[in-house]
């Protein structure tokens, strides 16, 4: 290890040498390029040069660069910092992405610490933030630009040739707590930062996240076990339009959404699911099996009592006749009951009407035969991995741009989608 740290120590001067070299050859290519106008077409005017550096991998860079300016549309360029995708004064390159990285993974405090001793350069928790919400605006604008260009009846997606007879999408929504302050905390002299206010009733805000995955792609790892091949995410900070926007985007860029293919549509009985899986026009309807096996528990707990044997055998029954496919045997039996007090009353109206609502999405017999599957597991992992994990530990509370940004980040790397920042440049910000 210390060998390893020597040479790295040894050699890191030499890096750095190199790629200065690297940009001072681009910077003589383009030092007799003309930039044109983005606006008005015209070459524009060289108007003076000026002398940057900004923060890369191996250290600092330096650069002379030229300075346009167009007269007419009042715009200015400098083709070499356009060229590198680069700013004056700021950590930019793969520094960037690595710091991005480990602030997907761990808070910015932890990330800091991360780069320190992984990368052997010192940041503030502050740095780390900036470079997340530069870089994830840029993944924030590729994401939301994907979803628009789908919506368009114009657009091409990728070949259907090869896409599958059936993909499953499952969708759901977590609560976020928000930041409830107008004003960024300042510190005054020595004196620490005032605690933040406390989050109040209705200071949250809800993650839609849905999964995509192919039905043939589920494999048993073990008796009674399934585990998944591959799947892909989609999140949003956003109303149910959204993520079902970008649900719609991500299946067409992936080609998985044929003339015949049939999209499953696995939900928790929330309406604002089923009012708009008539987006698709070959669908299958399925209300999770715990969802709705969660509602006769309810009436049992009422019935029978808490923790009663009595409500585990009603309620164990009800799953087999459900599993089998007897939906509507089941309704019926639920209809002779007679409970005696309104309150068992209500719950028995309040089980009978779910079902009877939900009686068509619910022949998990013939999803089971076809291998769909019965269950939002998919997606209740997937919110565990996408925002539990990083945006909801202790006492975080995020600000919407924020949770934007970094939700378009941690995306690109569960979706193994990171090489796309590569093609991305990042969003200058004051």
């Amino acid at each position: 290890m210390l060998l390893e740290r020597e040479v790295e120590i040894e050699y890191r001067p030499r890096l750095l040498e190199a790629l200065q070299g690297k940009v001072n050859a681009l910077a003589d290519a383009v030092c007799d390029q003309v930039p044109c106008c983005a606006q008005c077409g015209q070459p524009m005017k060289r108007h003076d040069t000026e002398s940057v550096s900004w923060l890369a991998r191996f250290g600092r860079l330096h650069a002379t660069v030229e300075r346009y300016r167009c007269p007419v549309g009042q715009n200015e360029r400098r083709p070499l910092l356009d060229l590198l995708g680069v700013e004056p004064g700021r950590i930019c390159g793969s520094l960037a992405r690595w710091l991005a990285l480990l602030a997907v993974v761990a808070p910015y405090t932890l990330a800091a610490r991360l780069a320190c001793l992984l990368l052997g350069v010192k940041i503030s928790p502050m740095g780390v933030g900036k470079v997340v919400q530069r870089l994830g605006e840029s993944a924030a604008h590729y994401s939301d630009a994907l979803s628009q260009y789908h919506a368009d009846s114009r657009s091409e997606g990728a070949p259907t040739g090869d896409a599958p007879a059936a993909v499953v999408v499952s969708v759901d929504g977590c609560m976020l707590g928000m930041q409830v302050r107008t004003e960024r905390r300042q510190r005054q002299g020595c004196k620490p930062l005032p605690a933040l206010p406390k989050v109040k009733e209705g200071q949250f805000q809800e993650v839609k996240t849905g999964v995509l995955l192919l039905p043939s792609e589920r494999v048993e790892n073990s008796p009674g076990r399934h585990a998944l091949v591959r799947r892909f995410l989609v999140s949003c900070l956003g109303d149910a339009d959204a993520i079902f926007q970008r649900l719609y985007a991500q299946l067409r860029e992936l080609g998985w959404l044929g003339t015949n293919t049939v999209v499953v549509i696995v939900g928790d009985g929330a309406e604002w699911i089923w009012n708009r899986a008539t987006w698709f026009i070959h669908r299958c309807e399925i209300l999770d099996f715990w969802h709705a096996l969660e509602h006769a528990w309810d009436f049992a707990r009422l019935r029978y009592g808490d923790g009663s044997q009595q409500a585990d055998q009603w309620v164990h029954q009800i799953a087999c006749d459900l599993k089998a496919g007897k939906v509507q045997e089941v309704i019926a039996r639920l209809k002779r009951l007679r409970p005696k007090s309104p309150q068992l009353r209500e719950g028995l109206d309040s089980l009978i009407r779910y079902y009877s609502e939900n009686a068509t999405r619910m022949r998990y017999d013939e999803y089971l035969r076809l291998g769909y599957g019965i269950g939002s597991g998919a997606v209740e992992s997937a919110h565990k991995q996408v925002v539990h994990a990083r945006l909801r530990q202790a006492g975080m509370r995020w600000s919407e741009a924020g949770a934007r940004r970094l939700l378009a980040l941690r995306l690109l790397l569960l979706n193994d989608n990171w090489a796309l920042l590569d093609r991305m440049r990042m969003v200058s910000m004051a």
